[in-house]
């Protein structure tokens, strides 16, 4: 036996290495389904963040999200509704007063434009009543396929992909699509997951791209999807740093799904090693 000391052994924490990226059809269609059912566990209810009561509400309100935040819409949409009830009143709208109300949400002679088109569309095509077809709702002013599917999945119950600029970020992050284009991201999405699935996972996603996984700087370092993600590493690994990046109201929630306390340290040891390693 050798007289020699044993090494000191010191306490380095854990690094977690990105994920691969799924290299066939299949391996992405199982990673999509596992990635559904994290996001399900950080938003069990996710619903469309643009307050509304009706299909053309819905519209109308994601019409002025365009270059916007729902949470400034969502304080210019009540005088809007109560002022436009219905397609005719849009359509007989006055330009100058229409603008005045939607000006906070900036582009406001653009958006004004597709608002009172979209009226006068509803009133000759379709008797006033927004459709709930794809086909026919990208037709109309100021809808595209975007706009479109977040009317069908979240007024009119039908599956529908909403890939604005969160859900395509993510998408790309997670290996999941290659695709820059909304089309093509949406339509690689679509062959990954059941129809019954689109709209949940649209909303889902969005919420984690705007509460966890930030365009410059995502929390990777608390992020419940790392261990399913290509892209770990983009943002701080460091728990405690990587927490204080995540917002919203369920941040709480989101710290605990991964070990967390609401300060970023590991719950119940104090400072330490990160709850994902």
């Amino acid at each position: 036996m050798s007289d020699r000391p044993a090494p000191q052994r010191t306490s380095r924490p854990r690094t977690r290495k990105p994920a691969s990226v799924p290299a066939s059809p299949l391996a992405r269609t199982r990673r999509a389904r596992k990635i559904a059912g994290l996001l399900a566990e950080e938003f069990p209810q996710a619903p469309a963040e643009l307050d509304f009561t009706t299909p053309l509400e819905l519209a109308v309100a994601t019409v002025l999200s365009a270059q916007s935040t729902d949470a400034r819409v969502n304080l210019v949409t009540p005088a809007v509704f109560a002022k436009y009830p219905d397609a005719a009143a849009y359509a007989a709208a006055d330009r100058a007063e229409l603008e005045e109300l939607i000006k906070s949400t900036g582009f406001f002679r653009n958006k004004a434009n597709s608002l009172i088109g979209l009226g006068q569309a509803l009133v000759e095509r379709f008797d006033g009543v927004l459709p709930d077809t794809l086909d026919e709702l990208v037709t109309l002013p100021g809808f595209g396929r975007k706009t479109a599917n977040v009317v069908l999945g979240n007024a009119f119950g039908k599956p529908g992909i909403t890939v604005d600029t969160h859900l395509g970020r993510l998408l790309r992050r997670w290996g999941l699509t290659d695709a820059t284009d909304p089309v093509k991201a949406e339509r690689d999405l679509a062959g990954q997951l059941p129809a019954a699935m689109w709209t949940e996972f649209s909303n889902r996603a969005i919420y984690h791209g705007r509460r966890i996984c930030h365009a410059k700087k995502p929390a990777c370092g608390a992020c419940l999807l790392a261990p399913l993600c290509p892209s770990y590493g983009t943002g701080p690994t460091e728990p405690t740093v990587a927490a204080a990046l995540i917002t919203g109201p369920e941040r709480d929630h989101l710290l605990a799904l991964v070990g967390l306390d609401a300060e970023g340290l590991p719950v119940g040891t104090g400072a330490g090693a990160g709850a994902v390693t």
